[in-house]
């Protein structure tokens, strides 16, 4: 946590220098007035400068993007990185060109991201901050594709009668079948298995 003292004729213009120095915004920081600026007499006998202390907030969303870029220089690839407060929670969306690399397999790379950015974004925090990391709507393509998936099996577990087993599949993933089938009139849904091999059974209704 970094932090300055800085003197100038006004407490505006310390705390200018100061964010100057720092490189942050007035959102990034606090103010502790440590003196108020006095003009003296006719401006010329005990004139005395303001003098703040200015020290860096621990805010969240900027350690989750700092994490990121420090992430993302140590692995050489260019990332542009964009938030929004949304529901509750702030949304990291990442783009740029060849992003496979943190997609990984059915997403399992930028769920493990995901994961560690709310871990250590969060740490030694009071009041915690849900972030949801995506790459160009690939969490909403995702979502898309297994809700298609969830009713064509469920159309197959009612014509053959019975249950169809699926791949093992994280929480988030499972809840979205789970949440797509809820009101089917012809199967059922349960998980089976422990985690990370936890997977969905779609089941015809007796």
């Amino acid at each position: 946590m970094r932090e300055v003292i800085k003197s100038a004729r006004t407490i505006k213009g310390a705390v200018d220098d100061a964010l100057s120095e720092l490189g942050l915004k007035e959102n990034e920081v606090e103010v502790e007035v440590l003196e108020e600026p006095n003009k003296g007499l006719f401006g010329l006998l005990g004139v005395k400068d303001a003098r703040v202390k200015v020290t860096e907030v621990q805010n969240s969303e900027k350690k989750a993007t700092d994490l990121l870029k420090d992430i993302f220089s140590c692995m050489k690839i260019d990332v542009s990185i964009d938030t929004i407060e949304t529901d509750g929670h702030i949304k990291i969306n990442l783009s740029g060109p060849d992003l496979g690399i943190l997609i990984g397999r059915r997403g399992d790379t930028l769920d493990a991201l995901q994961y560690f950015i709310n871990l250590a974004a969060n740490r030694k925090l009071e009041k915690r901050t849900r972030f949801v990391v995506d790459i160009e709507g690939y969490r909403q393509r995702r979502e898309e594709t297994l809700n298609k998936l969830a009713f064509r099996l469920a159309d197959k577990a009612k014509r053959k009668g019975k249950d169809i087993v699926l791949e093992p599949m994280n929480p988030h993933e499972r809840r979205i079948i789970h949440t797509a089938l809820q009101d089917h009139r012809d199967v059922f849904t349960y998980s089976e298995g422990e985690e990370p091999y936890r997977k969905i059974v779609i089941a015809p209704k007796k």
